[in-house]
């Protein structure tokens, strides 16, 4: 593959940043990959730091997974007992790993848009580090929304006229609201279902609110969204969450899942709530893709993660 029909970036924080060419040139570099295509190899070493503020197993691994897989060095950060406990500043602790010699860092923070003052650095600030967004708050997930891309492209094709159900706790959801916001630049019509009070009409501009048996027969794709009780704090509906309720009201029991179209695929971000969002017995079934977007991401992410290599010229790569 040329590196002119590659995507080359300096950061990657937000699909708010990529237009559907762009996003369609990364599910293709992701794709060759999975198809066992070649990793340019680097003539110089780039070094990665992993910061996971927030828990996470699918994310963190998936990206140390694609790191090992382009070449990259992982330069071990444990953010549990870093100086942070001390006082010291997100830019402070980046900046002194970049001293170190870190090229890139994935990080995943509890706060919207923490990556923006390190992207935007105030004067007589010199970060010069690449910085990929792994989840901040309930703002954005790049990676987890360009993995679920993929996995609807390498199904169906293409996105023109795909349905496309976004189901569950959506308000407090950033795969949400990065995928809505693809999928509509991508050509695919949107729908919403789930409680209506984790909905909120500012999510009318990208789609339609419908309850889940309105939608299970029609939509080629469910994609499902865990329910997040750690970000429910205040959120006076948590304190009334039934989980057979909620299950019986908009979870995917088998019902519904007979009621699917044949070829509708039900994707997850993970981790999965048996008998919440999916009856257990449905996980592995042959309309999810769950197994596969796991799969997936770690090629997509090894896209992104040469994409911001690219963009600063990092690896000598060409």
């Amino acid at each position: 593959m040329k590196t002119q029909q590659l995507v080359e970036k300096k950061n990657f924080v937000t699909v708010k940043d990529l237009d559907a060419q762009n996003a369609m040139k990364l599910i293709n570099r992701a794709e060759y990959f999975k198809a066992g295509g070649a990793v340019e190899k680097l003539t110089q070493p780039v070094y990665v730091a992993n910061l996971f503020f927030e828990n996470s197993t699918r994310t963190h691994n998936s990206f140390g997974m694609a790191e090992r897989k382009l070449g990259l060095t992982e330069l071990p950060v444990d953010t549990a007992h870093s100086s942070m406990s001390k006082g010291e500043t997100l830019y402070d602790t980046l900046l002194m790993l970049n001293a170190l010699g870190v090229d890139l860092a994935v990080m995943r923070h509890s706060q919207n848009g923490f990556y923006e003052p390190l992207i935007h650095p105030q004067p007589y600030q010199h970060l010069d580090m690449g910085i990929v967004n792994a989840g901040d708050g309930n703002g954005q997930h790049p990676s987890q929304c360009m993995l679920d891309m993929m996995t609807i492209h390498e199904h169906f094709g293409h996105f023109a006229g795909l349905k496309v159900a976004i189901v569950g706790d959506i308000h407090y959801s950033r795969v949400a609201r990065s995928n809505m916001e693809m999928l509509n630049k991508l050509g695919a019509k949107v729908y919403f279902s789930g409680p209506s009070y984790w909905y909120d009409h500012q999510f009318d501009a990208y789609g339609t609110f419908l309850p889940i048996d309105e939608l299970v027969g029609q939509v080629d794709v469910l994609n499902l969204l865990r329910v997040q009780h750690e970000r429910h704090a205040g959120d006076p509906n948590e304190k009334s969450f039934d989980t057979e309720q909620y299950f019986a009201k908009y979870g995917i029991n088998q019902q519904r899942y007979d009621a699917m179209k044949e070829n509708a695929i039900i994707m997850h971000p993970g981790p999965i709530n048996h008998g919440v969002e999916l009856a257990g017995n449905l996980v592995e079934s042959p309309k999810s893709a769950y197994v596969t977007q796991v799969q997936n991401g770690v090629f997509m992410r090894m896209a992104m993660l040469e994409s911001v290599m690219r963009g600063r010229n990092l690896g000598g790569l060409k």
